[in-house]
């Protein structure tokens, strides 16, 4: 279930000034977990061939504290095949995972603030290799990190089960996997749209912003 919000008035809803030139974007309006879970799934089946050659993907995911970064990741490192417990990196700052056909790592740099743990901790070979990686408040190291193929930016909506998501490519790699998701049923064609996705932007019958180009 989604947590409750607390905005600490930092929610991250821009990418940093480091990242990549943002080349696509796509809005969704997640009714409730049922969406978000169905949207995990879709972009588990969209990356699975990819990250099983041995290539890497990144995700960055901004919002406020509550908003379901860390729901939307463990829907979809449970789409990808993860058993057992997925638990939040919040403390441990990455918790990692071995597939049969690949890796994936959970970042969670909220409570990142030594520039010298990133070399101690061995976080430049890991981004340096193939495999997964999701980041939870990745502004937090932004001067570190490359650039992420894939941004999504989650905000609560005016129900307490909805959530407004933005997606937004920064590399070639990304705005083709944002690109190939637009041909899927992402969500399902009866999900309801919500609150302020509904009136900012056109949304076709699968609940999803069909306007996809620069920001």
């Amino acid at each position: 279930m989604f947590a409750a919000s607390h905005d600490t008035g930092g929610g991250g809803s821009a990418l940093p000034d480091n990242r990549s030139q943002i080349n696509a974007r796509w809005a969704q309006a997640w009714a409730d977990e049922g969406v978000c879970q169905q949207s995990a799934q879709a972009l588990a089946t969209a990356l699975m061939p990819l990250l099983s050659r041995g290539a890497a993907f990144q995700i960055e995911l901004h919002g406020t504290l509550g908003a379901g970064k860390t729901t939307f990741t463990r829907h979809l490192l449970r789409a990808m095949g993860v058993e057992g417990r997925i638990k939040s990196p919040s403390y441990a700052v990455v918790e990692p995972y071995e597939l049969p056909t690949m890796a994936a790592w959970h970042f969670d740099f909220y409570r990142f603030n030594d520039p010298q743990e990133w070399e101690d901790a061995g976080f430049r070979d890991i981004f340096a290799q193939g495999g997964l990686k999701v980041i939870e408040w990745p502004e937090k190291a932004a001067a570190l990190l490359p650039p992420s193929d894939l941004c999504l930016t989650l905000a609560c909506g005016p129900g307490e089960t909805q959530r407004q998501a933005q997606w937004q490519a920064g590399t070639p790699r990304g705005q083709s996997m944002l690109s190939g998701l637009q041909t899927m049923a992402w969500p399902a064609p009866d999900t309801p749209t919500c609150g302020a996705a509904q009136a900012s932007s056109p949304v076709d019958a699968t609940g999803m912003s069909n306007t996809v180009g620069g920001v």
